[in-house]
């Protein structure tokens, strides 16, 4: 068996050179290996105590397979790939970062809203087309006499939040939970209402919230119904969120006027996604996270809780209850 603690199970960043000098510092052991299967992981990560993960997905067969093991912390926030289940009954404390990126999403947000709302991207595919008429960007409404609503009132949603109120718009907003917004008074500007109000009476709504079994594709044909005609939606949470064959849909009939999305339900978008080729839609590459300091930070703290986990000090940051 390994004397390795820590393994880096998956990663396609440039280097390793943040996580490097952490464990290095630390004095702990650690091994970067290529996982992408159960198999994989059960193979070649014997011994692991802590494990820095990005893709590769842990399920009770990799619990059972990995005795050792036992903190898993995911590299960013969603820990979609792991079974929080059996990582508990396994004993596996499984951790993420949850404050590495949280002004880069919150601006993409914001990009992604100015960009469908300006029609900043039809208006250039427009330009290089020959045309140069702005009547064919009509409709175009004032940001300021917009209502804005967040699903997700988390460290992202409230950025999000305070950059859509600096532009004059009404912010109204819906979280499972709310007394973090509703105690606070710097967040008193938003209005707290039902998701079904926020479908009703947003211009614009943005998505912020986590995937879970209770929301998988939540945004779908019947929830575009509920907005109004032409209204718009940004996700930068999760692929998952959205019922992509309805948003193209949505999109196509007019229902919606414009989407601007940065994550999809598989990824990279397969080469017959219904997305592509619908009409008003600005996509971007899964990138809302980046930034050269969110990325650097993103890697450091990923690896000093793996070293916290390997030591068996306390998690800066726990997903599940053990």
């Amino acid at each position: 068996m390994s004397d390795t603690k820590i393994f880096i199970t998956d990663c396609d960043h440039a280097n390793i050179n943040e996580e490097k000098a952490v464990f290095e510092a630390a004095g702990i052991s650690y091994k970067l290996v290529q996982c992408h299967t159960e198999d994989e992981l059960i193979a070649n990560c014997q011994g692991a105590v802590a494990v820095c993960n990005q893709y590769a997905p842990f399920t009770k067969k990799v619990f059972d397979g990995i005795p050792t093991l036992k903190m898993i912390v995911r590299y960013g926030v969603g820990v979609d790939n792991v079974d929080l289940e059996a990582a508990t009954a396994a004993g596996v404390q499984v951790c993420n970062v949850p404050d590495y990126g949280t002004f880069e999403v919150a601006d993409h947000a914001l990009a992604l809203m100015m960009d469908i709302t300006r029609k900043v991207s039809r208006a250039t595919n427009q330009v290089f087309d020959g045309r140069w008429d702005y009547a064919e960007m009509a409709p175009i409404l004032r940001l300021s006499t917009m209502t804005v609503g967040i699903i997700g009132l988390g460290r992202i949603g409230l950025a999000f939040a305070q950059r859509v109120r600096a532009l004059g718009c009404k912010v109204i907003g819906y979280d499972i939970y709310t007394k973090h917004v509703a105690e606070n008074p710097e967040y008193s500007f938003i209005e707290l209402v039902s998701e079904e109000e926020v479908l009703k009476n947003s211009d614009l709504i943005s998505l912020h919230c986590g995937l879970n079994a209770n929301n998988a594709k939540f945004m779908n044909k019947e929830a575009f119904a509920k907005m109004k005609k032409g209204a718009m939606l940004v996700n930068v949470a999760r692929g998952g969120l959205v019922n992509e064959p309805d948003l193209a849909e949505a999109l196509k009939s007019g229902q919606l006027g414009a989407a601007g999305i940065d994550v999809t339900t598989k990824e990279p978008l397969e080469a017959d996604s219904p997305l592509r080729g619908a009409p008003n839609l600005t996509i971007t590459p899964h990138m809302a996270w980046y930034s050269v300091q969110a990325s650097s930070d993103l890697k450091r703290k990923c690896a000093e809780e793996a070293v916290r986990g390997a030591k068996g000090e306390a998690p800066r940051c726990p997903v599940n209850k053990l």
